[in-house]
Formats: structure tokens, C-alpha cells, sequence
């Protein structure tokens, strides 16, 4: 395995690239620096292109997108989102804090998907932090989308020496209430409309997941993935068991499952995944301070949809690998908190490193 080194890079880098209705203008912002290009919009925080070498030196966008805003705002699968206040699921579309029942609008089924009208549909405020980076900042008010408290965030993307992309996010709130941030990223090793992705290779370092129901929910189960589709701690393609019969996968038409890493939650990164895609030779690994990680496997990608590349996506066409703490722990007691508090600071950060073999 290689790494690319350290190129001169660039300082950000911003333009226009679209308006909403409303008359706000949209701007992309471009880092570039050890190989890896990346671009970012103010709206929806959303990585719009991610690019890297292949094993031959040829770049290629590795993540699902658009050329366009108006797709993002109106059928966008949450790609390349940041996502909040609540990522992944809340049963029933509620949930009680310290006695006080809070009700969230409805997206999913009976339950609320990634904070409803979330983080993903607003305007961030965006500036350069540093030559590498970029900061972005939001404000979402108290009752935003039923959740409490005014909270104030902030999430860092910098491209290191080697072109690695961490993201840090930090919040604070002056009500009690329940956060849950992450990088809603579509990846695609071999290059964006590249078709299936069912022969990459996934490894987790993960023991345990959480079955769910048939609203994909977690039942509270904690259960182990030992002789079942969800063992990836020796790597395999991830279309291996796709088609296994597995009830859990038949239930989410694939994998929409949260993962339990054996790390548990970090003051530092720590390795979580490696994907390797054995045609382009491309390499990510996944650290973070986030004690899981869902594994998406594109399952609503119809055909309707159609990237930068010109080519539709279609169901597997991509994964999602969404560092998280566990869906609806706001009503899982046992599960990890997703609490805070005035006085505290939310604070989590995943690194996505590449490399060729």
C-alpha cells in the first residue's frame, strides 16, 4: 500500500454555485492539497465532489453528487450531507427528556429520519480556517424541527498532509437536549457512476450490531455478528452475503444497519473501517471518536437519479459508512447518550484517509 505525498495545495477557494428561491446565493468552496481535491457547498454542508488517484495516478470523484443545487433541495438522498440535530432514526417521531415528551415531524415511515427539515436543507455559514480547511457554523433555535435548545454548531473539514479529510464537530445548547452529527457521504471507490459497489472490500472492526424492526428501528437488542451477513471483521465484498435471505437485510433491503464498534467512544480517533476497491486499486480507512457506524448499501438508489458522470444510480451503486452514536438512543436508555447539556460541549471527529495498493 502507498500514500500519496504531500502536494503544495491551495488556499480555499470560493464560487458560486447556485440560488435558492428565496434569492440566497449558494457558494462552492475547493480544497486541494496531497492529492485529494474536495469541494464543499454552503448548502447543506454538503461534500459535493471528492477526488482521488487511482494505483495508475488517473483522479476520479469518489462520492455521489450533483452538478446541479436544485436536485440537492428537492430529491437528494441526503448526498454528501451533514446531518442533524438527529442522525439516522427516532422511533415514533418522539422522545422524552427529563420528563417532557418533545414531538419531531415525520419522514420516514412512523418515525423521524436524519432531524426531519434537518442541518441538510440549511444554509451554513462558511469561511476559510487556515489554508486547509474550511469552518462552517449554524445556528438551529430552540424548537427547531420539535428538538429544544438553541444549538449553536460548528464543523471543521481540513484535508491533511497525505489529502486525508477529518471532520470536527462541536455544539453547544442552552437547553437540555439530544445531538447526533455526521457526513451523510455516498462513496464509490472506483469512480461516481461506476455502478455496483457489491465487489468492494469492507472490513469493520465492529463485534456487535443492532438488529432492528420493520421500520428499521433498533429493537435494543445489542446482538453479535458472528454467523451472520453482518461479520465483516475479516474483510469481504459487500455483496458476498447481500442476498443471503438474512431477515434483517430482507427488512432494509440490504444494509441500513448500525454497526457497534469494539472501540467504543474515543477522546481520539481510532480505526473503525478499510474499503478497498480491487479495480482502481483505491484505499479509505475510517477513524473515530464515535462509538458506531452505519453501513448503507444505497438501497433506495432507483435508477431516477443521474451524477455528474451522466450514468443513473441505481440500488448498490454506492455506500454509506455514517460514524454515529446508536439510532433512537434517545429511547434506548442502555444505549450510549446522545444528551447534552448546558455547560458541555458535543464534541466528535472521523478521519477519512486514503491510499492506493
Amino acid at each position: 500500500m502507498s500514500t500519496t505525498p504531500d502536494g503544495p495545495g491551495s488556499a480555499p477557494r470560493r464560487e458560486v454555485f447556485g440560488t435558492l428561491a428565496d434569492g440566497t446565493e449558494v457558494h462552492r468552496w475547493t480544497l486541494e492539497r496531497g492529492g485529494t481535491l474536495l469541494r464543499v457547498l454552503s448548502y447543506g454542508g454538503i461534500v459535493q465532489t471528492l477526488e482521488r488517484p487511482d494505483r495508475a495516478g488517473q483522479s476520479a470523484n469518489v462520492s455521489l453528487g450533483f452538478d446541479d443545487l436544485e436536485p440537492y433541495t428537492t430529491v437528494s438522498p441526503y448526498f454528501g450531507a451533514l446531518i442533524g440535530r438527529y442522525a439516522n432514526r427516532v422511533a415514533g417521531g418522539s422522545f422524552t427528556l427529563d420528563g417532557d415528551k418533545h414531538r419531531l415531524p415525520v419522514n420516514d415511515g412512523p418515525n423521524t429520519l436524519h432531524g426531519g427539515d434537518g442541518f441538510h436543507r440549511r444554509v451554513w455559514d462558511v469561511e476559510p480556517a487556515g489554508e486547509h480547511g474550511l469552518t462552517l457554523r449554524l445556528t438551529s433555535q430552540d424548537g427547531d424541527q420539535g428538538f429544544p435548545g438553541t444549538l449553536r454548531v460548528r464543523v471543521e473539514y481540513r484535508l491533511g498532509p497525505e489529502g486525508e479529510l477529518r471532520i470536527d464537530y462541536r455544539a453547544t445548547t442552552d437547553a437540555p437536549t439530544v445531538v447526533n452529527l455526521t457526513s451523510h457521504v455516498y462513496f464509490h471507490l472506483g469512480g461516481e457512476g461506476g455502478g455496483s459497489v457489491a465487489d468492494h472490500r469492507l472490513g469493520l472492526a465492529a463485534a456487535h450490531y443492532t438488529p432492528v424492526d420493520g421500520t428499521l428501528i433498533p429493537t435494543g437488542e445489542v446482538a453479535p455478528v458472528a454467523g451472520t451477513p453482518f461479520d465483516f471483521r475479516r474483510a469481504k465484498p459487500l455483496g458476498r452475503d447481500l442476498r443471503a435471505g438474512h431477515p434483517q437485510l430482507l427488512r432494509a433491503q440490504g444494509y441500513d444497519h448500525n454497526l457497534v464498534l469494539d472501540k467504543g467512544v474515543t477522546a481520539a480517533p481510532e480505526h473503525a473501517a478499510t474499503l478497498y476497491d480491487p479495480g482502481s486499486g483505491r484505499v479509505l480507512t475510517v477513524a473515530t471518536t464515535e462509538p458506531a457506524l452505519q453501513l448503507y448499501s444505497g438501497n433506495s438508489l432507483d435508477g431516477t437519479l443521474t451524477g455528474p458522470s451522466g450514468r443513473a444510480y441505481r440500488q448498490g451503486d454506492a455506500l454509506c459508512l455514517e460514524t454515529q452514536h446508536f439510532p433512537d438512543s434517545p429511547n434506548h436508555p442502555a444505549f450510549p447518550s446522545t444528551v447534552l447539556r448546558p455547560g458541555e460541549t458535543y464534541s466528535s471527529a472521523t478521519v477519512y484517509a486514503f491510499a492506493v495498493r
